[in-house]
């Protein structure tokens, strides 16, 4: 069964769980969408990595990393390999001194180290077909949640100095999910 590669391209706040986002997959050269719900934390640790943030204390994900690196272990890729009942499962392949190792994980887990060791990341044709949708579908859903985005409209109303001063403030706060928000709208404004 051949893998598809995905990438991530979007994160965004889920309207259909409360404390829940949704992680945007994408098949890479394809028009199909894979979105993820996952929980708050997950979400922040992608987004601080996707956005490269310095946190003020190593969070989960980060040490997992230094401890493999330590350990001369590698994260090859990462695996979404089935889905049942609406939850996906994925695995960590990793590998040391030659010997390749699969680890069962979390799917927002697996992503949120597959950013950190800068790994690709995979489904199959059977996950896409039956969970994936196509981005035309998806861009539709995307606009009507970014009109409901109302913090997106305070900092709009900021100035490029007050939305370094409020990223700074979210990171001391370790409310990275706000600081990333901030930054989107930096980089907006080019």
């Amino acid at each position: 069964m051949d893998k598809i590669k995905l990438e991530i391209v979007g994160l965004s706040y889920s309207q259909t769980q409360s404390g829940a986002y949704a992680l945007v997959l994408s098949e890479v050269g394809g028009k199909r969408r894979l979105p993820i719900i996952i929980g708050g934390f997950e979400a922040q640790a992608i987004a601080i990595e996707l956005e490269k943030m310095t946190p003020t204390r190593p969070l989960t994900h980060d040490l997992f990393k230094s401890f493999a690196v330590s350990f001369n272990v590698t994260v090859r890729e990462v695996v979404i390999y089935n889905l049942q009942e609406g939850i996906f499962y994925a695995k960590i392949v990793c590998e040391k001194e030659g010997q390749v190792s699969d680890i069962d994980a979390r799917t927002s887990d697996a992503i949120a180290l597959a950013v950190r060791f800068n790994c690709p990341i995979y489904t199959f044709e059977s996950i896409l077909s039956s969970a994936g949708i196509l981005s035309d579908e998806f861009m539709d859903d995307m606009d009507d949640l970014e009109e409901t985005e109302t913090e997106e409209n305070e900092f709009q109303r900021m100035s490029k100095e007050e939305l370094e001063t409020a990223i700074q403030e979210a990171i001391d706060n370790e409310d990275y999910e706000r600081a990333s928000l901030l930054r989107d709208e930096i980089n907006k404004r080019g």
